[in-house]
Protein backbone atom coordinates (compact mmCIF):
# COMPACT_ATOMS: atom_id res chain seq x y z
CA UNK A 1 0.00 0.00 0.00
CA UNK A 2 2.91 2.06 0.11
CA UNK A 3 3.76 4.50 -2.75
CA UNK A 4 7.62 5.03 -2.65
CA UNK A 5 8.26 6.67 -6.10
CA UNK A 6 7.94 10.34 -6.04
CA UNK A 7 6.50 12.45 -8.93
CA UNK A 8 6.46 15.60 -10.27
CA UNK A 9 9.54 17.81 -10.65
CA UNK A 10 11.25 18.27 -13.79
CA UNK A 11 11.89 15.26 -13.88
CA UNK A 12 9.81 14.40 -17.41
CA UNK A 13 11.22 14.54 -20.62
CA UNK A 14 8.64 17.60 -21.44
CA UNK A 15 10.04 20.01 -18.63
CA UNK A 16 13.35 19.22 -19.96
CA UNK A 17 12.50 19.99 -23.61
CA UNK A 18 10.86 23.19 -22.39
CA UNK A 19 14.25 24.39 -20.83
CA UNK A 20 16.04 23.40 -24.30
CA UNK A 21 13.75 25.88 -26.19
CA UNK A 22 14.23 28.48 -23.43
CA UNK A 23 18.12 28.03 -23.20
CA UNK A 24 17.81 28.36 -26.97
CA UNK A 25 16.04 31.45 -26.94
CA UNK A 26 18.24 32.84 -24.28
CA UNK A 27 21.40 32.16 -26.37
CA UNK A 28 19.78 33.93 -29.75
CA UNK A 29 18.96 37.26 -27.72
CA UNK A 30 22.26 37.38 -25.74
CA UNK A 31 24.02 37.86 -28.94
CA UNK A 32 21.71 39.95 -30.60
CA UNK A 33 21.76 42.12 -27.62
CA UNK A 34 25.90 41.95 -26.76
CA UNK A 35 26.28 43.45 -30.86
CA UNK A 36 23.61 45.80 -29.81
CA UNK A 37 25.63 47.15 -27.07
CA UNK A 38 29.01 47.22 -28.81
CA UNK A 39 27.14 49.54 -31.54
CA UNK A 40 25.16 51.59 -28.98
CA UNK A 41 27.37 52.00 -26.55
CA UNK A 42 24.93 51.15 -23.89
CA UNK A 43 26.26 50.12 -20.55
CA UNK A 44 22.20 48.79 -19.89
CA UNK A 45 21.99 46.85 -22.77
CA UNK A 46 25.61 44.68 -22.15
CA UNK A 47 24.38 44.41 -18.60
CA UNK A 48 21.83 42.60 -19.95
CA UNK A 49 22.92 40.76 -22.08
CA UNK A 50 25.52 39.26 -19.47
CA UNK A 51 22.47 38.77 -17.86
CA UNK A 52 20.83 36.63 -20.87
CA UNK A 53 24.99 34.83 -20.89
CA UNK A 54 24.44 34.42 -16.61
CA UNK A 55 20.45 32.94 -17.71
CA UNK A 56 22.03 30.82 -20.41
CA UNK A 57 24.72 29.26 -18.22
CA UNK A 58 22.10 28.65 -15.48
CA UNK A 59 19.65 26.93 -18.08
CA UNK A 60 22.50 24.48 -18.56
CA UNK A 61 22.91 23.90 -15.41
CA UNK A 62 19.56 23.10 -15.04
CA UNK A 63 19.35 20.71 -18.00
CA UNK A 64 22.62 18.79 -16.65
CA UNK A 65 20.77 18.42 -12.95
CA UNK A 66 17.84 17.39 -14.53
CA UNK A 67 19.27 14.46 -16.24
CA UNK A 68 20.77 13.76 -13.45
CA UNK A 69 17.06 13.74 -10.98
CA UNK A 70 15.75 11.44 -13.93
CA UNK A 71 18.14 8.50 -13.16
CA UNK A 72 16.56 6.23 -11.34
CA UNK A 73 16.67 5.25 -7.53
CA UNK A 74 19.54 2.45 -6.67
CA UNK A 75 20.13 0.44 -2.85
CA UNK A 76 22.42 3.25 -2.36
CA UNK A 77 20.56 6.17 -3.59
CA UNK A 78 17.39 5.54 -2.05
CA UNK A 79 15.12 8.33 -3.37
CA UNK A 80 17.25 8.71 -6.45
CA UNK A 81 19.12 11.54 -7.53
CA UNK A 82 16.10 14.22 -7.28
CA UNK A 83 18.66 16.20 -4.83
CA UNK A 84 20.08 17.35 -7.81
CA UNK A 85 17.64 19.86 -8.52
CA UNK A 86 17.72 21.88 -5.56
CA UNK A 87 21.97 21.64 -6.20
CA UNK A 88 21.01 23.22 -9.53
CA UNK A 89 18.61 25.70 -7.74
CA UNK A 90 21.87 26.54 -5.47
CA UNK A 91 24.01 27.16 -8.23
CA UNK A 92 21.67 29.47 -10.19
CA UNK A 93 21.06 31.28 -7.17
CA UNK A 94 24.41 32.13 -6.08
CA UNK A 95 24.87 33.20 -9.78
CA UNK A 96 21.89 35.79 -9.58
CA UNK A 97 24.28 37.34 -6.86
CA UNK A 98 27.31 37.46 -8.76
CA UNK A 99 25.26 39.12 -11.18
CA UNK A 100 23.62 41.49 -9.53
CA UNK A 101 27.12 42.79 -7.62
CA UNK A 102 28.60 43.26 -11.46
CA UNK A 103 25.95 45.25 -12.27
CA UNK A 104 25.61 47.35 -9.25
CA UNK A 105 28.87 48.56 -9.50
CA UNK A 106 29.20 49.15 -13.49
CA UNK A 107 26.39 51.08 -13.18
CA UNK A 108 27.56 53.01 -10.08
CA UNK A 109 30.85 53.84 -11.91
CA UNK A 110 29.05 55.49 -14.66
CA UNK A 111 26.95 57.35 -12.90
CA UNK A 112 29.84 58.89 -10.90
CA UNK A 113 31.66 58.79 -14.16
CA UNK A 114 29.49 59.40 -17.30
CA UNK A 115 31.32 57.98 -20.42
CA UNK A 116 32.30 60.61 -23.07
CA UNK A 117 30.64 58.45 -25.90
CA UNK A 118 27.15 59.29 -26.86
CA UNK A 119 24.07 56.28 -26.34
CA UNK A 120 22.43 55.75 -29.46
CA UNK A 121 18.88 55.12 -27.96
CA UNK A 122 17.09 54.07 -31.75
CA UNK A 123 19.47 50.94 -31.93
CA UNK A 124 19.03 50.65 -28.16
CA UNK A 125 15.37 50.71 -27.96
CA UNK A 126 15.29 47.85 -30.78
CA UNK A 127 17.35 45.56 -29.26
CA UNK A 128 15.88 45.44 -25.77
CA UNK A 129 12.18 44.75 -27.53
CA UNK A 130 13.71 42.07 -29.28
CA UNK A 131 14.77 40.65 -25.66
CA UNK A 132 11.59 41.17 -24.03
CA UNK A 133 9.62 39.88 -26.46
CA UNK A 134 11.89 36.62 -26.58
CA UNK A 135 11.75 36.50 -22.39
CA UNK A 136 7.49 36.72 -22.78
CA UNK A 137 8.03 33.44 -24.76
CA UNK A 138 10.77 31.75 -22.42
CA UNK A 139 8.53 32.83 -19.61
CA UNK A 140 5.27 31.37 -20.81
CA UNK A 141 6.97 28.23 -21.51
CA UNK A 142 8.30 28.12 -17.91
CA UNK A 143 5.02 28.64 -16.18
CA UNK A 144 3.50 26.02 -15.35
CA UNK A 145 6.45 23.58 -14.89
CA UNK A 146 8.07 26.16 -12.24
CA UNK A 147 5.18 25.50 -9.98
CA UNK A 148 6.18 21.96 -9.33
CA UNK A 149 10.44 21.83 -9.54
CA UNK A 150 12.79 24.24 -8.04
CA UNK A 151 14.79 23.75 -10.22
CA UNK A 152 13.04 24.86 -13.26
CA UNK A 153 11.81 27.75 -10.71
CA UNK A 154 15.41 29.15 -10.60
CA UNK A 155 15.22 29.68 -14.05
CA UNK A 156 11.99 31.04 -14.58
CA UNK A 157 12.91 33.79 -12.08
CA UNK A 158 15.95 34.30 -14.13
CA UNK A 159 13.89 34.87 -16.71
CA UNK A 160 11.76 37.12 -15.14
CA UNK A 161 14.62 39.53 -14.39
CA UNK A 162 15.48 39.18 -18.07
CA UNK A 163 12.17 41.15 -18.86
CA UNK A 164 12.09 43.22 -16.02
CA UNK A 165 15.54 44.36 -17.24
CA UNK A 166 14.67 44.46 -20.98
CA UNK A 167 11.45 47.00 -20.10
CA UNK A 168 13.49 49.46 -17.74
CA UNK A 169 16.43 49.51 -21.39
CA UNK A 170 13.25 50.33 -23.25
CA UNK A 171 12.13 53.09 -21.07
CA UNK A 172 16.08 54.02 -20.65
CA UNK A 173 16.07 54.18 -24.40
CA UNK A 174 13.55 56.12 -25.07
CA UNK A 175 14.19 59.09 -22.56
CA UNK A 176 17.97 58.99 -24.12
CA UNK A 177 15.88 59.39 -27.73
CA UNK A 178 13.10 61.93 -26.52
CA UNK A 179 15.32 63.79 -23.96
CA UNK A 180 19.02 62.91 -24.58
CA UNK A 181 19.78 61.95 -20.84
CA UNK A 182 22.19 59.63 -21.38
CA UNK A 183 23.07 58.50 -17.63
CA UNK A 184 19.27 57.01 -18.18
CA UNK A 185 21.39 53.90 -19.69
CA UNK A 186 23.45 53.87 -15.83
CA UNK A 187 19.95 54.20 -13.88
CA UNK A 188 18.22 51.22 -15.99
CA UNK A 189 21.50 48.93 -14.76
CA UNK A 190 21.21 49.78 -11.41
CA UNK A 191 17.22 49.33 -11.24
CA UNK A 192 17.97 45.80 -13.24
CA UNK A 193 20.21 44.83 -9.79
CA UNK A 194 18.28 46.01 -7.37
CA UNK A 195 15.06 44.73 -8.78
CA UNK A 196 16.62 40.65 -9.52
CA UNK A 197 18.46 40.45 -5.56
CA UNK A 198 15.01 40.27 -3.46
CA UNK A 199 14.47 37.10 -6.17
CA UNK A 200 17.72 35.48 -5.55
CA UNK A 201 18.05 36.04 -1.82
CA UNK A 202 14.10 33.87 -2.22
CA UNK A 203 15.92 31.15 -4.03
CA UNK A 204 18.63 30.77 -1.76
CA UNK A 205 15.91 30.19 1.00
CA UNK A 206 13.97 28.08 -0.94
CA UNK A 207 16.68 25.99 -1.74
CA UNK A 208 17.99 26.19 2.63
CA UNK A 209 14.79 24.72 3.44
CA UNK A 210 14.96 21.94 1.16
CA UNK A 211 18.39 21.13 2.36
CA UNK A 212 17.82 21.21 6.22
CA UNK A 213 14.87 18.83 5.41
CA UNK A 214 12.60 21.59 7.16
CA UNK A 215 8.56 21.48 6.65
CA UNK A 216 7.30 22.49 3.83
CA UNK A 217 6.41 26.24 3.44
CA UNK A 218 2.85 26.34 3.94
CA UNK A 219 2.70 22.95 5.68
CA UNK A 220 1.46 22.48 9.35
CA UNK A 221 2.75 19.40 10.84
CA UNK A 222 -0.03 20.10 13.49
CA UNK A 223 -2.39 20.29 11.44
CA UNK A 224 -1.57 16.99 9.73
CA UNK A 225 -1.06 15.37 12.94
CA UNK A 226 -4.72 16.40 13.84
CA UNK A 227 -6.33 15.46 10.86
CA UNK A 228 -5.19 12.27 10.84
CA UNK A 229 -6.09 11.54 14.41
CA UNK A 230 -9.11 11.65 13.52
CA UNK A 231 -8.99 8.74 10.75
CA UNK A 232 -11.06 5.90 11.65
CA UNK A 233 -9.40 3.66 14.27
CA UNK A 234 -6.57 5.79 14.69
CA UNK A 235 -5.75 6.66 18.88
CA UNK A 236 -2.78 9.07 18.59
CA UNK A 237 -0.22 9.81 15.76
CA UNK A 238 3.72 11.04 16.90
CA UNK A 239 7.39 10.97 15.33
CA UNK A 240 6.43 12.97 12.75
CA UNK A 241 8.41 14.23 10.22
CA UNK A 242 7.85 16.04 6.81
CA UNK A 243 10.46 17.38 4.41
CA UNK A 244 11.10 17.75 0.92
CA UNK A 245 13.49 16.08 -1.62
CA UNK A 246 12.68 18.80 -4.26
CA UNK A 247 9.93 21.02 -5.03
CA UNK A 248 7.08 19.23 -5.43
CA UNK A 249 8.08 16.20 -3.54
CA UNK A 250 7.44 16.32 -0.15
CA UNK A 251 8.00 13.49 2.10
CA UNK A 252 5.59 12.21 5.39
CA UNK A 253 6.62 9.86 7.42
CA UNK A 254 4.57 8.94 11.06
CA UNK A 255 4.09 6.45 13.59
CA UNK A 256 0.54 5.37 14.50
CA UNK A 257 -1.16 4.40 17.61
CA UNK A 258 -4.35 2.18 16.71
CA UNK A 259 -7.24 -0.46 18.31
CA UNK A 260 -5.08 -3.61 19.59
CA UNK A 261 -7.92 -5.16 17.59
CA UNK A 262 -7.33 -3.31 14.40
CA UNK A 263 -4.10 -5.16 13.86
CA UNK A 264 -5.99 -8.60 14.52
CA UNK A 265 -8.95 -8.51 12.90
CA UNK A 266 -7.84 -7.42 8.98
CA UNK A 267 -8.51 -3.29 9.48
CA UNK A 268 -5.20 -2.92 9.55
CA UNK A 269 -4.62 -2.52 5.51
CA UNK A 270 -7.71 -0.60 5.26
CA UNK A 271 -6.44 2.05 7.92
CA UNK A 272 -3.42 2.24 6.29
CA UNK A 273 -4.79 3.27 2.62
CA UNK A 274 -7.41 5.56 4.41
CA UNK A 275 -4.30 7.89 6.05
CA UNK A 276 -2.00 7.52 2.91
CA UNK A 277 -5.62 8.75 0.72
CA UNK A 278 -5.77 11.55 3.80
CA UNK A 279 -2.64 13.08 2.64
CA UNK A 280 -2.65 12.67 -0.60
CA UNK A 281 -6.29 14.53 -1.13
CA UNK A 282 -5.80 16.93 1.73
CA UNK A 283 -2.16 17.76 2.21
CA UNK A 284 -0.59 17.13 -1.48
CA UNK A 285 1.87 14.09 -0.27
CA UNK A 286 2.08 10.96 -2.70
CA UNK A 287 5.18 9.57 -0.71
CA UNK A 288 4.31 8.40 3.09
CA UNK A 289 5.06 5.90 5.55
CA UNK A 290 3.31 5.09 8.66
CA UNK A 291 4.33 2.34 10.99
CA UNK A 292 0.89 1.23 12.72
CA UNK A 293 1.56 0.26 16.51
CA UNK A 294 -0.59 -0.91 19.15
CA UNK A 295 -1.89 0.79 22.10
CA UNK A 296 0.37 -0.54 24.69
CA UNK A 297 3.79 -0.01 21.97
CA UNK A 298 6.49 2.26 24.32
CA UNK A 299 8.75 4.24 22.05
CA UNK A 300 12.58 3.83 22.80
CA UNK A 301 13.42 7.13 21.92
CA UNK A 302 11.26 9.64 22.93
CA UNK A 303 12.91 12.73 21.52
CA UNK A 304 10.50 13.25 18.20
CA UNK A 305 7.39 14.93 17.77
Amino acid sequence: MHDHAPSGGIRDASHRRLLTTALALTATVMVVQIVGAVLSGSLALLADAAHMFTDAAALVVALVATSIASRPADDRRTFGYQRAEVLGALANGVILIVLCTWVGVEAVQRLLAPAEADVQGGLMLIVATVGMIANAVSMWLLGRAQKRSINVRGAYLEVLGDLIGSAAVIVAAIVIVTTGFAQADAIASLFIAVLIVPRAIGLLREVVVVLTESAPVGVHVAEIREHLRGADGVVDVHDVHVWQLTRGAPVFSAHVIVDDAALTDGRAARILSSLQECLSDHFDVEHSTFQLEPAGHVEHDSRHA
